[in-house]
C-alpha cells in the first residue's frame, strides 16, 4: 500500500517535465533567461531528487522499519521533507524551473533498501541518514552562503536547521546502534 503523502509528493513532482540546461552557452553562475544561473537550478534540481527520495525512503522505514526508532524517523522524513518538496515546487513554478520527477541518483538506494528487512533494513536505512543528510548539509550550507539568486538562498537557509536537525538525530540512533550512548 502506498503511503498518501508520498504518492502526493511524487505525483506533484510528476506534473512537470524534466528541463535540463546543460550544454546551453551560458558561461558558468550567469542566470539564464528566466534569471536564474545553472548553478542555483542545479541546487534545486538536486534538491528535488533528494526531497523525493527522503520522502520515498521515510516511507519505506516507516512501513519495513524494525525498530519504533527507525519508524519514527521515517515518518518525520515524510512529513518534513514532503513539507520542503512543497516549497521548493512553488519556489521552482516562480522561478520558471521544472523540477525533475525521478529520484535520479538515489534510485539505487531505494531499490537495495527495498529488497531489506529487520535489523538489516535500519542499519543500513541509518547509515543513508546520515551519510545523505551530510551531504545534504554541506549543500545546503553552500546554496545558503554563496547562491545567487535571493529567494533560492532563503529557502536553502530556511531548510538546512531542520536538515541539521536530521543528520543529528540519524546519527543519535547510528551511535545508539554502535553502542556509543552518549549521557
Amino acid at each position: 500500500m502506498k503511503h498518501p503523502v508520498a504518492s502526493i509528493a511524487v505525483l506533484s513532482f510528476a506534473m512537470c517535465a524534466l528541463i535540463y540546461l546543460s550544454g546551453s552557452g551560458r558561461v558558468f553562475g550567469q542566470p539564464d533567461k528566466e534569471g536564474i544561473s545553472k548553478v542555483d537550478r542545479d541546487f534545486m534540481t538536486e534538491a528535488a531528487q533528494g526531497g523525493m527520495a527522503e520522502v520515498k525512503l521515510g516511507q519505506l522505514a516507516a512501513d519495513k522499519g524494525n525498530s519504533a526508532d527507525v519508524k519514527r524517523f521515517g515518518q518525520q522524513m515524510v512529513d518534513d521533507h514532503g513539507k520542503a518538496n512543497q516549497e521548493l515546487m512553488s519556489l521552482a513554478q516562480t522561478k520558471n524551473v521544472t523540477l525533475p520527477t525521478d529520484l535520479g541518483k538515489h534510485q539505487k538506494t531505494y531499490d537495495k533498501l527495498q529488497k531489506l528487512s529487520g535489523d538489516d533494513f535500519d542499519k543500513a536505512y541509518i547509515k543513508d541518514m546520515v551519510e545523505d543528510h551530510k551531504d545534504d548539509v554541506k549543500a545546503f550550507q553552500k546554496q545558503a552562503e554563496r547562491g545567487q539568486d535571493r529567494d533560492v538562498k532563503e529557502w536553502a537557509a530556511k531548510t538546512l536547521p531542520t536538515l541539521q536537525d536530521h543528520l543529528k538525530m540519524a546519527q543519535d540512533m547510528q551511535d545508539m546502534r554502535d553502542g556509543k550512548h552518549k549521557k
